[in-house]
């Protein structure tokens, strides 16, 4: 990359980080305080994501971005999206602590490289192998199934890993014929209609100015962290700033304890040092490679 700006590039990976910490919060005192569906929740917030970004969207040209052969694949790719982001928002309603949740979510790129050896036949190779079943294992030290306080809902976080994964592995296939401002275009607008199917049977309408303020809120942040992404990739390469999305886990932790007061136990640190320690070796392998 001739323009790669290391200083830069980190910035924005972590402002993308330390929004995302602020929407998770957000949503999951919402769905707390005012009991309102978690789909609910997510449909209003990407909706209004969706209207923040718009200007940026302009930019992107939408009707050259919208132009495709393989307009079907683009809207199963999002559909496997949004049933990651309406697990997420299930997790947080339900609620699993957000300290958990994160360091759960950090498993995606794991599922991410068993899928790229399983299905897109890539030649993943034996210290990648060890990385990841090393990243899993450090996934189950968080999880503790072993223990009496395991509760199923702790397994939606991985679920949502799982089906992001997917959707990252489809956009890898896919951007070998379609370009980047594609993706984002049809991710951004298939989003809603999607998040509206699945809200309709348990709708909820928010009443009250405080409960809008926070989701116009939620959605703005959400627009800033989706931009903050773009912008991380586009100045520095993506094998330099993968790693500092690792820094949601610490953000989500702090805000998670000021918040609602949660403190995480000691085998999240064990389980989550394991996970990152895997993840930036496989990132870095990438970047040698």
């Amino acid at each position: 990359m001739p323009n790669h700006s290391p200083v830069l590039g980190a910035s924005w990976m972590l402002i993308a980080g330390l929004s995302f910490a602020v929407v998770n919060s957000i949503a999951q005192y919402i769905s707390i305080t005012f009991s309102i569906p978690s789909t609910t929740v997510a449909l209003l917030q990407y909706a209004i994501a969706l209207v923040a970004i718009l200007p940026y969207l302009k930019t992107l040209g939408i009707r050259k971005s919208l132009h495709t052969q393989h307009f079907w694949w683009h809207a199963f790719r999002v559909f496997l999206s949004v049933i990651g982001i309406q697990l997420w928002f299930w997790a947080l309603a339900y609620p699993v602590p957000i300290w958990q949740g994160i360091a759960l979510l950090m498993t995606s790129p794991l599922f991410a490289t068993v899928g790229s050896g399983l299905l897109l036949k890539e030649n993943v190779g034996w210290a990648r192998w060890m990385a990841t079943l090393a990243g899993f294992g450090g996934a189950m030290i968080i999880l503790e199934p072993w223990s009496d306080a395991f509760s199923w809902a702790t397994l939606l976080p991985v679920g949502a890993a799982f089906f992001w994964a997917c959707y990252s592995l489809m956009v890898k296939k896919m951007s070998v014929n379609d370009s980047p401002s594609t993706m984002v275009v049809y991710l951004l607008l298939l989003l809603t209609p999607f998040n509206l199917f699945l809200a309709l049977p348990e709708w909820s309408t928010p009443t009250g100015w405080t409960v809008w303020i926070l989701l116009i809120g939620a959605g703005i942040m959400t627009a800033l962290a989706q931009w903050a992404i773009v912008k991380a990739y586009a100045v520095a390469d993506a094998s330099f700033v993968q790693p500092f999305d690792l820094a949601k886990l610490p953000f989500n932790v702090f805000l998670g304890w000021v918040v609602f007061g949660w403190i995480p136990t000691g085998n999240l640190w064990i389980g989550a040092a394991i996970m990152m320690a895997s993840i930036v070796f496989i990132t870095q392998w990438e970047r040698r490679k």
